[in-house]
């Protein structure tokens, strides 16, 4: 009998606000949920197996806040998206009525039936905050998806089949060792997601966020936030998470960002520094990046992706803090150079960008 199991489930505790994004879907097998990441090579997962993922349905998820004596001091439900998906923020009361521990319940599948679905320390964001984003695909895998016959591996072997890029694996451990908080953001289909757990588990790359394209978006004319030109172009949807992400951890001191020199990562993350830096007005970069090859915006993302930057540059100018130092490492191979900008506007990002050969 299916039932619903949590995807995914973020919690970051800030000193006025926990802030969470979480996933449910339907499965008969608890295998596609969080709580059952391999541990043994011969249990890996395959993206196959993650296929239902691909379903859409509408939740209802209670939360529930106990604080460290055990006693609970908040609780409220909040509805999904039509794709099982939540983004909610909770307050923080004072030192006393903290939130130390969350209890998470899905209320609307079975009439006057609350269906446990874990429970979870928020993670604290203190400062200095330093974060490590990280892209997946030809970063800290070399993955190849270039034909079907690709396509069909992927999606029947765990992504142990493909090469490991050790100097990736070795500097984004670096940075999690010095105490900045990983995020990866990738490109792959949102049902690669237990998949892509495993592997990180497996190289003991302990994260406290998976950002993977959700395709459902694509295949849903009422939505708009994804296109079918969506598929290739990943200007859109990765600079809207990677905004997601500081809107949920909030403005860091240090920010390191990892990608490749395969795609359009150096153009989407100098369009990220020259935000933080204050080096131009969202509507005027806006206006530089919706022509661009890897953005190519619709009427819908248009207003959604303005939206967003202006909360982006609101969280920047009530945070206080001075501008964040941003260093860009991108995985190029012997023969690649660094990708060139298509603006001189994109040079004037004050960032530190470090090449380097895997």
């Amino acid at each position: 009998m299916k039932r619903p199991h949590l995807v995914h489930f973020i919690s970051l505790a800030s000193q006025t606000s926990i802030n969470i994004r979480a996933s449910l879907t339907l499965a008969e097998k608890s295998k596609l949920s969080i709580f059952d990441s391999a541990v043994a090579p011969n249990s890996l997962t395959t993206p196959r197996q993650s296929l239902g993922l691909l379903s859409r349905q509408h939740f209802r998820m209670k939360i529930v806040g106990l604080n460290v004596y055990g006693d609970q001091i908040f609780s409220k439900v909040f509805n999904s998206d039509s794709f099982g998906n939540f983004t909610f923020k909770i307050p923080q009361g004072e030192q006393n009525g903290k939130i130390a521990h969350l209890l998470a319940f899905e209320t609307s599948f079975y009439s006057g039936l609350e269906i446990h679905l874990g429970a979870f320390i928020p993670i604290k964001v203190e400062r200095p905050l330093k974060l490590v984003i990280s892209d997946f695909d030809k970063t800290l895998v070399d993955t190849r998806y270039s034909s079907a016959k690709d396509l069909y591996r992927s999606l029947n072997r765990p992504l142990s089949y493909f090469p490991r890029v050790d100097a990736s694996i070795d500097l984004i451990r670096g940075y999690i060792n010095s105490g900045h908080q990983p995020f990866i953001l990738t490109a792959s289909p949102h049902f690669y997601e237990n998949a892509l757990r495993d592997w990180l588990y497996k190289n003991e790359i302990f994260t406290a966020g998976i950002f993977l394209k959700d395709y459902r978006h694509v295949f849903s004319f009422d939505d708009g936030l994804l296109t079918t030109k969506d598929i290739k172009n990943q200007g859109f949807y990765k600079l809207n998470h990677l905004v997601n992400i500081l809107l949920l951890t909030g403005i860091p001191e240090e920010l390191v960002l990892m990608g490749d020199g395969f795609e359009s990562d150096m153009l989407i993350y100098k369009s990220l520094a020259l935000l933080l830096k204050d080096e131009v007005e969202p509507w005027t970069l806006w206006n530089k990046l919706r022509g661009l090859g890897p953005f190519q915006l619709t009427t819908k993302q248009n207003s959604r992706f303005l939206n967003k930057i202006y909360q982006l540059d609101s969280l920047l100018k009530s945070s206080g803090s001075p501008d964040p130092l941003i260093t860009i490492h991108i995985r190029c191979k012997k023969e690649m150079e660094l990708p060139k900008m298509p603006l001189e506007i994109f040079n004037r990002a004050k960032v530190d960008v470090r090449r380097y050969q895997a």
